[in-house]
């Protein structure tokens, strides 16, 4: 292969490469050899290796097999002692002491078809960020954008926003897309668990270490070795844990409650918080380095009012889940959509979430128009809907109501003031233009009832107050 990158050689016995080093400066290939006990960080640089050798003592399996998965990108040729590991999908060979050059040869040219034939992780990313952050706005954009630049790296984020916007959903993309998404992902809320008992529950603790510690229990930093640790609500930690916490990230290390021996850090670490942590810097309720060794690269979730126009997308994102769920759910109308838009959305998805599923076990399998909507989401004056049907249809209904009435309906409205015709005129009339006046003047008479609120009138013509504005645009009412 005629590139750029080198060869990472791992081994935990400085004796283990010897022929294959004198084999790679035969061939002039670029290499560099590093402890296995020492590899993550190295590998977290990918782009710069097209094969990795792993040569470990069969005590080291676990942790070779972790080093593997936790690497998807890249192409390994293991020990055959590690002969074991070759069912996962990036080991592409294995070699013994005896190795020659035509084999190893061939080993390399495994390594080059699976760097090249590999999925597009890019291209599948970008899929898979549109599908779970849903929304065409620019400010979802430039989100999916910063995830789809920090997931390949270990680098701390800091997840930013109000309640409700998602950031535990921006935090598990950020964990899918990265090296580590065959490790856990871990979460945990910070302002959830009281402060004596947030370092147990880190850290963990040995059987005895305070009272009611009846057995060794791991912690969430042991339970997320080789994934994701997500402290949620981090601006909610106490002041004593945010000190231990600080030792953890720059040191690595840490000790279960009760214990004096120290246990790797191999977690990243995602934070995310509604409050504002420079103030919080500013009043003392937060560490300032605490602060910065977290911000290393802030993430921020636009609250939806940011983002209207990603209301129609996200309504039928939810309707779209609920009936993968098997569960019944809704269709709203363009007026109940218009109406959910001008709403100022406190809670943010998460409260467009609920309503969608409180409408769906409501009006199961129904449509939702803006008078069945909460009214505190009523925001455009209700109209109850009808279907609209052509003018013709419109003149023979209303034909067949001025010729169907009782006795004493045609009483009432011999009493008004427009004189129904209850007989053809020997010479005839110009029935449209007959219907047109009655029309105007029933729609005068129920506009003055209502002191000229359109909406009530209409509701008292038994029409929509859609309608009953085009009639009027269209016989030159005024409103």
């Amino acid at each position: 292969m005629q590139n750029n990158r080198r060869i990472l050689l791992i081994d935990s016995t400085a004796s283990d490469f010897s022929t294959l080093k004198t084999i790679l400066k035969f061939m002039d290939e670029d290499f560099d050899s590093v402890d296995v006990n020492d590899t993550a960080q190295t590998l977290v640089q990918h782009q710069q290796w097209k094969a990795v050798l792993l040569s470990a003592n069969s005590d080291d399996f676990e942790l070779c097999k972790q080093l593997i998965t936790a690497a998807p990108e890249l192409p390994f040729i293991v020990d055959q002692r590690l002969s074991d590991l070759t069912g996962l999908a990036n080991v592409v060979a294995a070699f013994d002491s005896q190795i020659t050059h035509s084999g190893f040869i061939q080993a390399l040219h495994r390594c080059e078809l699976y760097l090249r034939n590999k999925p597009n992780q890019q291209l599948r990313s970008s899929k898979d960020l549109q599908h779970t952050l849903v929304g065409h706005s620019h400010e979802m954009q430039v989100v999916r954008k910063l995830i789809e630049q920090v997931a390949p790296t270990d680098a701390n984020v800091l997840v930013l926003g109000e309640s409700g916007t998602g950031k535990e959903v921006v935090a598990q993309a950020i964990h899918r897309l990265s090296k580590r998404a065959k490790g856990p992902f871990v979460p945990v809320n910070c302002g959830a668990i009281p402060g004596e008992l947030l370092e147990s529950e880190l850290f963990g603790h040995e059987k005895g270490a305070f009272t009611g510690a009846i057995s060794t229990r791991k912690g969430r930093f042991e339970l997320a070795q080789g994934g994701t640790l997500f402290l949620d609500e981090i601006g909610d930690m106490p002041l004593q844990m945010q000190v231990k916490l600080l030792r953890v990230l720059q040191e690595r290390m840490f000790e279960r409650v009760g214990s004096a021996l120290q246990i790797k850090s191999n977690v990243r670490v995602i934070a995310a918080t509604h409050r504002e942590l420079e103030n919080l810097v500013n009043e003392g309720k937060f560490r300032e380095d605490l602060y910065y060794r977290l911000n290393v690269f802030p993430v921020e979730t636009p609250a939806l009012r940011e983002r209207r126009e990603d209301l129609p997308l996200l309504i039928n994102e939810l309707i779209r889940r609920l009936t993968e769920q098997a569960q019944d759910s809704v269709k709203l109308t363009d007026n109940a959509i218009q109406s959910l838009m001008e709403h100022k959305w406190a809670g943010n998805v998460r409260e467009l979430s609920n309503l969608i599923e409180r409408l769906s076990i409501l009006y199961p399998n129904q449509l939702v128009d803006v008078a069945e909507l909460p009214k505190k989401y009523q925001h455009i004056e209700v109209d109850t809907f009808e279907p609209e049907y052509p003018e013709s249809v419109l003149e023979r209904d209303a034909l067949n109501d001025l010729f169907s009435f009782s006795e004493d309906e045609a009483l009432e409205e011999e009493q008004a003031s427009t004189q129904m015709v209850t007989e053809l005129p020997l010479e005839g009339l110009n029935l449209k233009e007959y219907l047109s006046e009655v029309e105007v003047d029933l729609i005068n008479q129920a506009l003055s009832a209502q002191e000229g609120v359109v909406a009530r009138a209409a509701e008292m013509l038994g029409m929509r107050r859609t309608t009953l504005v085009e009639k009027m645009r269209k016989y030159g009412l005024n409103q």
